[in-house]
């Protein structure tokens, strides 16, 4: 059997050959993640395909396993959030959301229009898609206002960063709390709060560093836009006659978060026999709650339906077709293209979890971690803080990382909850050229490579610290579980 030590060693070796594939030789995580996981269950000494310890499968059937049981957990729902975010852009529900905040900060500090926007948008729509959709609201604001590029950058970043990184229904978040077992009411409503705090206390430490740099907004997403010195909202809105209103903007955003919130309640708080307790559990399912988020969306997309044949005309006039066909043939086809990447990489990062949790070193190490003077809050961070770095993938440190906590946890001492929210701040570091996010970030937000170092990378160091704090000192006074 293997030895901790080798067990370790061998942990090392696999990251170090994982960096290597994703970095220097640019594999595509999921071959690379296929391969490193064959290579490591093998060195475990698993077996390739005849199980070689008692117990454990080959590493074949370690990978399969890791792989069905991960896509069958999130797959439908990344799915239907990749074709929510099309009803997003198509209707003008993203424009409506930043209006909404363009008026509730009544036209001051204007960055925290296009990140609070990121903020509900990566929440249960994918990070890449977030940016996308953003960087024309932040550009457009960065010429009304006159506010650089790195500033907007920062906090948008951050923004859609922080959700996508600690509140479900996020694929890689989600697939944790699967994995844990924790309660998704629960990680939802913690996520948005140590994401909040994170967020503001960033902004307040990184504000004025990001001034000292004037960029300028990509030319393309201003065109005829002319800068303002007036403190109007009306002259800062963005005009748009067929944009939805603030409510309309929102639901699908907010309705599967809602029902989902409320499914976690019910379970806590009515009788398993209730009506109450019955309706909220279905309705609250994560698969339901996204399917009817998806439902609004679609009757979004029939109201704003000339908005939408625009939008269409616009962008792909040579695809010509009527509305029913644009929401529920094209809307499916675009988010199916969008998913399916982050779909794969989140299910062989799971593949990849599950052969290095099926160790049988992992339980005297987890003795070892368990006893050592690190307080025990801070192992699954700095597990996935090691993760990023090296992998470059939210969604893949925090499913690598899962696996190796998830056998830790009794000696830990920690609540599934307290692990998961401490998994998801990890992962908020180090994002740097080995994540595409990165680099969509750049090509968006008109950054060079240096400049996205400096407002992409520096504000998830801090953003990472900061909730890693906050989540020690709630897991102290012991309100996660």
């Amino acid at each position: 059997m293997t030895s901790p030590v080798l067990f370790l060693v061998i942990l090392v070796a696999a990251i170090a050959l994982l960096m290597l594939f994703i970095l220097k030789l640019k594999v595509h995580p999921v071959l690379g993640l296929f391969t490193a996981a064959l290579i490591t269950g093998v060195a475990l000494g698993y077996g390739l395909v005849t199980p070689k310890i008692e117990g454990i499968g080959g590493t074949v059937d370690l990978i399969s396993a890791g792989f069905g049981n991960t896509l069958g957990g999130v797959g439908i729902t990344i799915i239907l959030g990749a074709i929510i975010s099309m009803a997003i852009e198509d209707t003008g529900a993203a424009k409506g959301i930043a209006n909404f905040f363009i008026k509730l900060f009544k036209g001051k500090n204007m960055e925290l229009a296009p990140s609070l926007t990121a903020f509900i948008m990566s929440i249960p729509v994918f990070g890449d898609i977030t940016m996308v959709l953003t960087a024309p609201i932040a550009s457009m604001l960065s010429k009304r206002k006159h506010i650089s590029m790195s500033t907007m950058a920062t906090f948008t970043g951050l923004g859609l960063f922080l959700t996508h990184a600690m509140v479900p229904p996020t694929p890689g978040i989600l697939a944790i709390a699967i994995m844990f077992n924790a309660d998704l009411g629960m990680t939802i409503l913690w996520g948005i709060i140590f994401s909040l705090i994170a967020f503001f206390g960033s902004w307040v430490l990184l504000k004025k560093w990001t001034e000292k740099e004037w960029i300028e907004p990509n030319p393309e997403m201003v065109k005829g836009m002319e800068e303002t010195d007036s403190d109007s909202v009306d002259d800062i809105l963005i005009k748009d006659p067929n944009l939805p209103n603030t409510f309309e903007s929102f639901l699908p955003l907010l309705l599967p978060v809602v029902l989902i919130s409320l499914s976690s309640f019910a379970s806590m708080y009515a009788a398993k026999d209730s009506a109450i307790y019955a309706i909220f559990t279905t309705i609250g399912n994560k698969v339901i709650a996204l399917f009817v988020g998806l439902l609004y969306s679609l009757y979004l997309g029939y109201k704003q339906r000339k908005a939408v044949l625009k939008y269409y005309e616009d962008n792909f006039p040579e695809e010509k077709a009527p509305i029913t066909e644009i929401m529920l043939n094209k809307w499916v086809a675009r988010g199916l293209i969008v998913c399916l990447s982050p779909l794969l990489v989140t299910a062989m990062g799971g593949a990849f979890g599950k052969v290095l949790s099926s160790s049988p070193a992992l339980a005297p190490l987890s003795e070892l971690v368990g006893n050592s003077p690190i307080p025990s809050i801070f192992i699954p961070w700095a597990v996935a803080v090691i993760m990023m770095s090296a992998v470059g993938s939210m969604t893949t440190a925090g499913m690598t990382a899962a696996g190796i906590v998830l056998p830790m946890l009794p000696s830990l001492g920690l609540s599934p909850l307290a692990a998961v929210m401490a998994i998801g701040a990890g992962t908020l570091m180090f994002d740097h050229v080995n994540n595409s996010g990165f680099w969509v970030m750049g090509q968006f937000f008109h950054l060079n490579t240096k400049q996205s170092l400096k407002y992409v990378t520096v504000p998830g160091v801090v953003a990472s610290v900061i909730a890693i704090i906050a989540i020690a000192i709630v897991n102290m006074i012991g309100l996660l579980g």
